[in-house]
Formats: C-alpha cells, structure tokens, sequence
C-alpha cells in the first residue's frame, strides 16, 4: 500500500535527553495503527512530530509524499486544521464554548459561516451520541461525554488522519471501548487513517498494525518460525 504518512530515520531530543532515536514507520490510507510502549518511550513524541506539532532534529515526515518536516509553522497549522485531525487524552476543549461550538470551530477557522458549521458540528455530535449536550459547557460533562465532543471537533473536517494521543486514559473501560468502537467504526466506513499513542492493549487490539517503541527507538518484530 503507498504511504500516507511516513517518518523516515526521525530522532529528537530535549536538551540532552533523547526521545527519538532515527524512528522511521508508515502509515497507509485507510488503516489503523497502535504505537505502543512504557511511558517514556517516545510515544507522544513520535505522534507530535508526525502532526507537526513538534520539528525533528532529523530526518523526515512526510505526509502524501511531501516533505512537512521542514514546512513553515503556517503551513504546518494549515495541515493540522484541514488534513489532520487531533484528539488528546483529556479533549483541550475551549471551556468558554458550548459543546457545538467546540465543535464547529475548526470549521469556522476555515471560514464557513456559522449556521453551516453549527449543522456540521450537530450531525457530528448526533453520531457520537451526545447531540443533548449541544449548549453545554465542557464544565457541566463527564469524561466520556468531554471525549466524544473532542473527536466529534478532530473529525468534522473530515480529515485524511486522526492522531490520537492515549485517548481512553482518562476513562473507564466501558466507555473507553464505546469510544474506541466509535472511532474504529468511523475509520472504517470512511477510510480516515488513524494513529493510536496508547499503553492499553484492548486499545491496541483494534489497530490493524502495531508498532512498538522501546527507548525512543522501535522494537523489531519477531518473527516465529
């Protein structure tokens, strides 16, 4: 399959303290991949480069082919609002925004006008089935319900990726598998790739692929003979 996204010999250290260690991985159209490992391992960091959140020493990101690495911080938000969708552990909800507009702000970014993002951001809000808390604020919601509303907001642009950085660690397990099966449900019936940072292996077990970091570095796969 040809590569949506690709991290090509990517390293990254802070000060003097290596995160990365020359990872290099892919991620085709469509699919599901889980990067998994011990807490320090590199995880959010790889996820933070490849969104293009965070600048590689070195190496390459690139998304369709084009290198994003080295893009400038303007055109890399460009991709973050309109190619990429990001939802992270706790959701990053605006606390000021009723649930709606939380929802239909990415829209509004790109300039559509406000009654046509607020029907997109409610027919997002009605699949993740939490359309009842349109006027709420991210305040008066559980865990659950602030985490819906968070991948109703990275979707909405429908986005050719979802990075998702531990997105049931705030939850219990009941509602992070109704989360997950709503994410998986989603990707496959719209051929959305997505990423997953997580240590659950039920988070992991609905991947298609996993890839597992050790020491910023990614473990070989053992082959059983």
């Amino acid at each position: 399959m040809t590569a949506l996204l690709e991290a090509v010999d990517v390293t990254k250290s802070y000060g003097r303290t290596p995160a990365l260690r020359g990872v290099s991985m892919t991620i085709a159209s469509g699919e599901i991949v889980a990067v998994t490992g011990q807490s320090g391992s590199g995880k959010s960091t790889l996820l933070h480069c490849l969104a293009g959140i965070l600048r590689p020493d070195a190496g390459e990101v690139r998304f369709e082919g084009r290198v994003i690495s080295t893009a400038s911080e303007r055109e890399r938000s460009r991709l973050r609002r309109t190619e990429f969708g990001i939802v992270f552990q706790f959701g990053q909800l605006v606390a000021e925004l009723p649930a709606v507009e939380n929802v239909a702000l990415p829209l509004l970014l790109s300039g559509l006008s406000f009654e046509k993002a607020a029907e997109f951001a409610m027919e997002w809000l009605e699949r993740f089935e939490v359309a009842d808390l349109a006027d709420d604020l991210p305040g008066e919601m559980s865990g659950g319900q602030l985490q819906r509303i968070a991948l109703a907001r990275a979707l909405v642009m429908s986005p050719a990726i979802l990075f998702a950085d531990e997105p049931t660690g705030a939850l219990d397990s009941l509602t992070g598998e109704q989360v997950m099966r709503a994410v998986s449900g989603f990707a496959r019936e719209s051929g959305t790739s997505v990423l997953l940072v997580t240590h659950s292996a039920t988070v992991a077990a609905y991947a298609d692929r996993e890839i597992r970091l050790r020491d910023g570095a990614v473990e070989p796969v053992e082959v059983l003979l």
